[in-house]
């Protein structure tokens, strides 16, 4: 799938990528909604299409993934909420094999997340995921969304990147399309982020539903 000896750096995508999506789509789809029927005492069709509306205003920016935001916007404690369902959070059983192999072969490996710092440090405490990488970056720290061109511009830079060697793996095509917009060399889509629903299809990237697809071509291409 990838000449691994011109990739250099292969940045990473967290929710849906290395961690199950399930966390986050039961998080904001179903106990949300619930919460804020009880608080506001109405039915749980009016919450669901109450979040579903105030969701869609901020689709694509950099709100739309900060927990302080809907924390005010809801009026709901968002962060107690996400402890309340940490058992909920667990990586992908693929991932870190895959990126332990990329250690192995000496490939840098760098998170860029557009989770909330607070939801990452979350994750952080309670998967083993910071064993795998070597650096991590969340867009709340550039003040763009990866959907942004001013994110990619602030990431390379800030790590030095030849974008031309490097490989983005995302469940957004939408994000991968913004980072081969930006120069990065490769993209790779994940068709399964939720371990509870059905594959996705991508259009205009290759993707995979496994990343052991990809461990004997990276083991041999020394």
């Amino acid at each position: 799938m990838f000449d691994w000896n011109t990739i250099d750096t292969v940045l990473l995508d967290m929710d849906g990528t290395l961690l199950d999506l399930h966390f986050d789509n039961h998080f904001w789809l179903t106990l949300v909604p619930q919460q804020l029927s009880d608080q506001r005492q109405i039915s749980l069709d009016a919450a669901k299409e109450l979040v579903e509306a105030a969701y869609h205003d901020v689709v694509g920016t950099l709100d739309w993934y900060c927990l302080d935001y809907w924390q005010q916007q809801l009026d709901l404690d968002i962060l107690t909420l996400h402890y309340s369902m940490v058992a909920r959070i667990q990586m992908r059983q693929d991932s870190m094999p895959f990126l332990k192999a990329l250690g192995v072969m000496k490939k840098q490996r760098i998170l860029f997340t557009n989770a909330h710092p607070k939801s990452l440090a979350l994750k952080l405490e309670h998967t083993e995921l910071a064993n795998g990488l070597d650096a991590m970056l969340s867009s709340h720290e550039t003040g763009y969304p990866k959907e942004h061109p001013q994110f990619w511009l602030t990431a390379i830079e800030k790590y030095q990147l030849n974008p031309a060697r490097c490989l983005f793996i995302d469940d957004s095509e939408a994000i991968l399309a913004a980072s081969k917009q930006a120069g990065i060399g490769f993209q790779l889509g994940i068709k399964n982020p939720d371990s509870q629903k059905q594959h996705n299809q991508f259009n205009d990237f290759p993707a995979i539903d496994d990343y052991h697809y990809l461990l004997e071509e990276l083991i041999t291409s020394k």
